[in-house]
């Protein structure tokens, strides 16, 4: 189960080159189910995700370099390329006395988009529950809460919807 909201930013954190990073680039096989392949710096895999907009079905598949290769020009729409940045949340704040498990950790995913989507930079939090994603309060340099928004699914980039 992947749990996650989406945020776009006000700003850019500082020292964002000391962030562990990665070059992403994804296609999608098919928007319902969405069927999308992945490379992710030197691993490739495919991922079936369910319906839903905050929390969804999410299954990863390893995939080799050939297989990616061979996808990838059947893929339909465009093919979406960005940066992201692991930024970790040192003091996760949250409403209504919601108390983290001190054995989970945090992180932000930025997401600096390639064309056709530039100039969109986008945050996500993945949480361990819905509980935790309902009470996380956001991080100053987040902007608007776009989790509920189908406009700011990657699929539907790669679609142009």
């Amino acid at each position: 189960m992947e749990i996650e909201r989406k945020y776009t930013i006000k700003k850019m954190p500082e020292d964002l080159e000391s962030y562990e990073n990665h070059k992403i680039i994804q296609a999608y096989l098919c928007k319902e189910p969405v069927v999308r392949i992945r490379r992710s710096d030197d691993e490739y895999y495919m991922t079936y995700k369910g319906k839903g907009l905050v929390a969804r079905e999410e299954y990863n598949l390893n995939l080799t370099k050939e297989a990616f290769d061979h996808l990838l020009p059947k893929a339909d729409g465009n093919v979406i390329s960005k940066t992201r940045y692991v930024i970790p949340i040192e003091n996760p704040r949250f409403m209504d006395n919601y108390k983290l498990s001190e054995d989970i950790k945090l992180c932000i995913e930025l997401d600096i988009f390639g064309p056709p989507v530039a100039p969109l930079i986008m945050a996500e939090v993945e949480f361990p529950d819905i509980e935790c994603a309902n009470a996380y309060i956001p991080e100053d340099w987040f902007d608007e809460d776009v989790s509920g928004d189908k406009r700011y699914h990657n699929v539907n980039m790669a679609y142009g919807l």
